[in-house]
């Protein structure tokens, strides 16, 4: 009796989500966002600030088993004034830019923000909402308050001026998460 031929059931991979990001604060959110959303979501922390480079995008994304769907993010903040333009010359990647700061996105959650402001002030202004807040870490509670108010903080996020001060374009990652979600 001959063998059967083993026939692919039609599954397809999940796609790979890489995020290359160079703050403790960011790694904390993504690793939540990772454990909410239950998709492989890579996190590339690098601490070389203005080093990010093609090249360095694929020399790390090249140790993962890859996939035609795979996505790239480049989360970053902007008050490096030569950022956005290093950020740019990485091909098909999603820029995933705060201006002045990621705590931005954090404080959008919480409250609109429409004048322009330093990381201190971002920082300080996120404070008045959330007393416990500390960078590189959230506390179950602020998690929580997070995803809740997603859509709200992703609303206030569209009606800025994408890389002007404030800004932030984190809303692009969720919504990719959410389309994958939704499929």
């Amino acid at each position: 009796m001959a063998r059967k031929e083993r026939t692919s059931k039609g599954r397809t991979m999940t796609p790979n989500y890489f995020v290359f990001c160079e703050g403790d604060t960011e790694v904390v959110y993504v690793e939540m966002l990772r454990s909410h959303y239950r998709l492989p979501i890579h996190i590339i922390a690098k601490k070389t600030l203005l080093n990010i480079t093609p090249a360095l995008v694929e020399r790390c994304k090249a140790a993962y088993i890859q996939t035609k769907s795979d996505q790239t993010f480049l989360m970053y903040d902007l008050d490096v004034p030569t950022m956005l333009e290093r950020l740019q010359k990485v091909p098909n990647a999603t820029l995933l830019c705060s201006n002045p700061c990621f705590e931005l996105w954090l404080l959008l959650h919480y409250a609109d923000q429409k004048t322009e402001l330093s990381s201190e002030e971002c920082v300080n202004r996120l404070l008045s909402f959330e007393k416990q807040y500390k960078k590189g870490a959230l506390l179950p509670a602020n998690k929580q308050y997070l995803i809740s108010n997603v859509a709200l903080a992703i609303t206030r996020a569209k009606s800025l001026q994408a890389f002007d001060n404030p800004s932030t374009t984190i809303h692009l990652f969720i919504e990719a998460l959410e389309s994958l979600k939704t499929k």
